[in-house]
C-alpha cells in the first residue's frame, strides 16, 4: 500500500483506520472501525456491541460506542468508563465487547422507554437473552442510574418482534389494555403443513396482527404472496388485522379498534378487554 494509493483510494474513518472511498459504513463497521483505533485495547459496548451480536435496525448514523479507561473526546465514538467484571466482557470474532446482559444492561437505561424496549427486542431476538442473564446484572448494579427504566422495559421485552414497527405495534396493543399477544405464531393446516407465520395475535381465538412494512404494499411480488397467505390464514379460520405505518402513526386507535372487534367477534368478553 503506498501512501498516494492510501490518499486517493481510502478516507480515514478514525486516525490510521481507513475505509474504501465511497463506502457506506454500517453499525458493525463503525464498532470495528472504533476498536481498531484504541488498538484493539478497548471493550466495544453499547449499541456498538449490540450490532457485533448481530443486532438488527441500528441506525448507522449513530457514534460509536467503547468502554476504556480515560474519556477523552473523540469524534464519531462515545467513550464509556464503567468498571467491567470478566464476565460481562466476551469475545466476538477476535474483538471485546460486552456480553448479551451487560449490552442489555446498558442499553436498557437509556432514557426513552420505547425506544429502550424496541433496542432490547431486537437484542433478544439475535442473541437469545434470557431475562434472569439481565436480572442477575441488576443485582449487582443495583444503584446503577435507570434500574427502573430498565426493570419496565424488561417486562415488556419481546424477542418474537422482528422489526421496531412490530414492537411498537405490540406495545399499542398492550397499552390498549387487551391481553398480550404471543408473537410468531406458526400456523398449520389440517394436515400439519406449515402455513405461515403471524406476527403476533392469540391462537386460541385465532386472531392476528401483522404489520406490513412498505415492501408489502410496493413489491408486486410480495403484495401477491400476501394475498395467498391471508386467504390461506382465513380459510383455516384466522381473522387477520393488517397494519400499515401510517395507521399505526396517525390513526392507532383505529388498529385498536379493529383488533378488540376480532376478538370479541371470537369469544372474548368485552368487558375482559374494555
Amino acid at each position: 500500500m503506498t501512501d498516494h494509493r492510501l490518499r486517493s483510494a481510502y478516507v480515514a474513518v478514525h486516525r490510521n483506520v481507513y475505509v474504501p472511498r465511497g463506502a457506506e459504513l454500517t453499525a458493525t463497521d463503525k464498532a470495528v472501525a472504533a476498536w481498531l483505533f484504541s488498538r484493539r485495547r478497548a471493550v466495544v459496548a453499547g449499541m456498538s456491541a449490540a450490532a457485533l451480536h448481530g443486532t438488527r435496525w441500528i441506525d448507522p448514523n449513530l457514534p460509536a460506542e467503547l468502554n476504556r479507561q480515560g474519556r477523552d473526546k473523540v469524534d464519531g465514538i462515545v467513550v464509556h468508563s464503567d468498571v467491567l467484571a470478566e464476565d460481562e466482557i466476551c469475545i466476538i470474532d477476535g474483538i471485546r465487547a460486552t456480553t448479551p446482559a451487560r449490552t442489555a444492561f446498558d442499553i436498557g437505561r437509556r432514557r426513552g422507554l420505547e425506544v429502550a424496549i424496541i433496542r432490547l427486542d431486537a437484542l433478544v431476538q439475535a442473541t437469545k437473552l434470557k431475562t434472569p442473564d439481565i436480572d442477575l446484572l441488576i443485582e449487582r448494579h443495583a444503584g446503577a442510574r435507570g434500574i427502573i427504566q430498565l426493570r419496565n422495559a424488561i417486562s415488556l421485552a419481546d424477542g418474537g418482534a422482528e422489526s421496531p414497527q412490530e414492537t411498537r405495534t405490540r406495545l399499542l396493543l398492550d397499552a390498549a389494555g387487551l391481553p398480550p399477544p404471543t408473537t410468531q405464531i406458526e400456523v398449520y393446516d389440517t394436515d400439519e403443513y406449515f402455513v405461515a407465520r403471524v406476527d403476533m395475535g392469540w391462537r386460541q381465538y385465532k386472531v392476528g396482527v401483522e404489520y406490513d412494512g412498505a415492501q408489502h404494499w410496493t413489491d408486486a411480488s410480495q403484495r401477491s404472496r400476501d394475498i395467498d397467505r391471508i386467504a390461506e390464514l382465513n380459510a383455516l379460520g384466522w381473522a387477520i388485522v393488517r397494519v400499515s405505518s401510517e395507521m399505526l402513526r396517525y390513526r392507532p386507535a383505529t388498529v385498536v379498534a379493529r383488533t378488540r372487534a376480532a376478538l370479541c367477534e371470537r369469544g372474548l368478553l368485552v368487558d375482559r378487554i374494555a
